[in-house]
């Protein structure tokens, strides 16, 4: 059946930002910036200890896109990053989508995308376009 997506449609996902997660992250990216592997280099920042990549965070957008809104079978167009605060190890953090337009016959939606922590604080906000698959399961 074709999928039917309408402005004001959002999904959600939420995790809690563990150091293994930011390990793992360095270790696939090669990203070992000391800001996000060595604690005591990290107390000497602005944040006064060490943050998770903004990319990990941006990443949990990818997962709503692709799994839940509009889900498999998407496929990402562009998507625009502003970084807003830092994401502590230990933070939980949601990352919502919702849906801005939809243009049906280029199969083509645009979404706000933000995530925000625990206490409701935005760490990245920006906006995807993306194809939507043709039909849903």
């Amino acid at each position: 059946m074709s999928p039917n997506y309408t402005p004001g449609q959002s999904a959600s996902i939420s995790k809690t930002i563990t150091e293994t997660d930011v390990y793992l992250f360095a270790g696939i990216t090669g990203d070992l910036n000391p800001a996000h592997t060595n604690e005591a280099y990290a107390s000497t920042t602005r944040f006064g200890r060490r943050i998770a990549h903004g990319m990990l965070s941006a990443g949990l957008i990818s997962a709503v896109l692709g799994m839940q809104l509009p889900g498999p079978g998407a496929i990402y167009l562009s998507q625009t990053l502003k970084f807003l605060s830092p994401v502590y190890f230990g933070d939980t953090i949601t990352a919502t989508v919702t849906v801005q337009s939809v243009i049906p016959e280029k199969r083509r939606m645009t979404l706000t995308t933000v995530v925000a922590n625990q206490d409701g604080k935005e760490a990245v906000k920006g906006e995807a376009t993306l194809l939507y698959p043709e039909t849903t399961a």
